[in-house]
Parts: C-alpha cells; structure tokens; sequence
C-alpha cells in the first residue's frame, strides 16, 4: 500500500529504514540555503492532517469505535479529493 515515506532529518538514522519494507526518504534541505524555501514532497502528511482537521466530525475523536472513525475518516478524505477534482475541471 504504502511504498516510499519522505521524512526530515529527524528520521535518518538506521532504525526507521530497517524498521518496515517501506523505503525512507530523507529530505534535506540544499547546503547554501538560506531563510525559507519550499523542498519537494516535505510535510505531506501534517499537510493532510490539517485539512482534515477542518472537519467538524474529524476535530475530536467521539465515535465509539474504530471502524466508525475510519468510515468519516475515508468520508473526510473523499471529500477533499472531489473539491480539488471540482477546482481542475
């Protein structure tokens, strides 16, 4: 399901690699840089739990159980793809 994880610097050592079959890619930021600067494929993730935040249902965690949480779970993300997919058309 899940093929390649990128992570920051915190995760480069040997532990998170061998952990799983999942390749680890570590995203470092260029030498040079300097301030601020957008890096590829970097915070993918707390990006998505962020909009899924935004859902009422999704804010706190009430469901009594763990199939039910999953189902607003896929709810929740179904509904951010079709607002993008709405966006590009």
């Amino acid at each position: 399901f899940i093929a390649k994880a990128f992570a920051d610097a915190g995760y480069a050592g040997n532990r998170p690699a061998t952990a799983t079959i999942i390749t680890v890619e570590i995203v470092r930021k260029p030498p040079h840089q300097v301030g601020f600067a957008v890096h590829p494929r970097r915070w993918v993730v707390e990006r998505f739990f962020a909009w899924i935040s935004r859902n009422r249902r999704l804010w706190k965690d009430p469901e009594a159980t763990i199939a039910s949480a999953r189902a607003f779970l896929y709810a929740a993300a179904v509904m951010i793809l079709v607002r993008r997919l709405a966006r590009s058309a």
